[in-house]
């Protein structure tokens, strides 16, 4: 998907890319063809640096974004978009590399409208979603039939509102529940559906850093985790919830000789504008001080 404007001689062009669950080898080739000539990489932490090392410009400049769920040092929204204007302003070929795939909970709308609002061209380079693959690589089919007739994707913040209603029908169990981004909230997911009408032995998998050498996988039910809540789970994590999830035990395929610590880092402590305490900057650390990206 491109979108070209025809009033923006002064700007370059934003190529927005799916970088994909985290495992280097998933992004997509056009994304990797991207990085390799992109003179800004504008990064998620959820992006992963090993992608960075792998398939990035030598000579580009690196500025990590990160965001990270509760966490006060992560990049605001509004900075991020205004590093993207300006940017624009000053390259040509600037890529917005954010993780799994730019069309599923990624914040991509506010950055649409921002470069819609400046008339900036751009262009979006889909990934691997983060579903998908956790899916692959525990190896449940998220709508094996006989299983589940589709399949939601959802999330759950403190607060999100969903209705009574809405929980019924999701307590029926009809298709499969993915849920991103809500691990710290998954007791009130479970009790929400148990006093739908969900059966106690509804399985459901939690899969923490899907597709990397750290990958976790959990086994509960909606009984099983009421009895034992206090569950602390790496970010990202995402929940496949439903009849599939017995498909675990049968379908399993990859293997990891150590899944503890975490593959993608934390927000850095300094979130400043070029002054991230991380490797991706070092290698590129003599863009800190050219003239051309000064921002104002």
């Amino acid at each position: 998907m491109s979108r070209q404007t025809t009033t923006n001689q002064n700007h370059g062009k934003i190529y927005f890319i799916g970088s994909g669950p985290g495992n280097p080898g998933l992004i997509t080739v056009k994304g990797a063809t991207l990085l390799s000539q992109a003179e800004v990489i504008i990064a998620d932490r959820l992006a992963g640096d090993e992608i960075i090392d792998l398939y990035a410009n030598p000579d580009a400049i690196i500025i990590d974004v990160g965001k990270q769920g509760g966490n006060e040092k992560s990049y605001k929204q509004t900075d991020i978009n205004q590093l993207l204007v300006q940017f624009a302003g000053l390259y040509e070929k600037t890529v917005r590399l954010k993780g799994g795939d730019i069309a599923f909970f990624s914040n991509v709308y506010d950055e649409l409208q921002t470069l819609i609002e400046h008339n900036i061209n751009y262009e979006i380079v889909p990934g691997i979603t983060a579903a998908s693959g956790a899916s692959a690589f525990t190896g449940v089919p998220l709508t094996a039939r006989n299983y589940a007739s589709g399949v939601q994707f959802l999330t759950l913040y403190k607060n999100t509102i969903i209705s009574n209603e809405t929980w019924k029908k999701l307590a029926a169990f009809e298709e499969t529940l993915v849920f991103y981004m809500s691990s710290n909230n998954l007791l009130c997911i479970v009790q929400n559906l148990l006093s739908a009408g969900a059966g106690s032995s509804i399985p459901f998998l939690v899969v923490e850093q899907a597709t990397t050498p750290n990958q976790k996988v959990q086994t509960f039910t909606l009984q099983s985790f009421c009895e034992n809540p206090e569950q602390q789970f790496e970010s990202p994590s995402i929940v496949i919830m439903g009849k599939v999830a017995n498909l675990f035990k049968d379908f399993a395929w990859f293997k990891t000789e150590d899944n503890t610590g975490n593959y993608f880092r934390s927000v850095e402590e300094e979130t400043n504008y070029l002054k991230i305490k991380s490797f991706i900057l070092e290698k590129n650390i003599e863009h800190v001080n050219r003239t051309k990206t000064s921002i104002i």
